[in-house]
C-alpha cells in the first residue's frame, strides 16, 4: 500500500478526537492558526496516564455545511486526514489538533486534490512553528 512506510493510512481510535469535550478543550484552551482554506487549533496535552502510544498527536476534523454537500464534505475530511498524517512525523508529541475546513477548501480539493490540501496544511503548520524546520 503506498504511503504505508510513512505512517500514512488508517489510524486507531487513540489517535482521533471523537468526544465533544475533547474538541471543546482544544477550541477553548488551544492556539489557532489560519490561512484562506484551513484553521488549525493545537493544544499540548501534557503528561497523561495511559502508557505507550500516548505521545502521538491526535486529530479532529470539522467540515461545515458551507463547504458543500455530504459527498464533498466527506471527501474534504478524508483528504485532510491523509494530509495531516503524512506530516505527523514532523509534529510535536502529546498535542491535540483540530482542523477546520473553510468554504474555499472545497475548491482547493477539487482543483488540486490531496497534494494541494497537504501543501496548504504544511504551509500553515510551518508558519505556526508546529512542523518543519521551525519546529526543530
Amino acid at each position: 500500500m503506498p504511503g504505508a512506510e510513512r505512517g500514512a493510512g488508517r489510524r486507531g481510535r487513540r489517535q482521533r478526537l471523537s468526544r465533544s469535550a475533547d474538541f471543546d478543550r482544544v477550541y477553548r484552551e488551544g492556539r489557532s492558526h489560519a490561512n484562506r482554506h484551513l484553521v488549525v487549533y493545537s493544544f499540548p496535552r501534557g503528561e497523561e496516564p495511559g502508557g505507550e502510544g500516548e505521545a502521538d498527536p491526535r486529530l479532529g476534523v470539522s467540515v461545515g455545511r458551507k463547504v458543500g454537500g455530504a459527498v464533498e464534505r466527506t471527501r474534504v475530511k478524508r483528504l485532510l486526514r491523509e494530509a495531516f498524517w503524512s506530516t505527523a512525523g514532523e509534529l510535536p508529541e502529546r498535542h491535540d489538533f483540530v482542523i477546520v475546513a473553510r468554504p474555499p477548501a472545497a475548491e482547493l480539493a477539487e482543483k488540486g486534490g490531496e497534494q494541494a490540501i497537504e501543501e496548504s496544511l504544511r504551509e500553515l503548520l510551518e508558519g505556526a512553528g508546529l512542523a518543519g524546520e521551525k519546529a526543530a
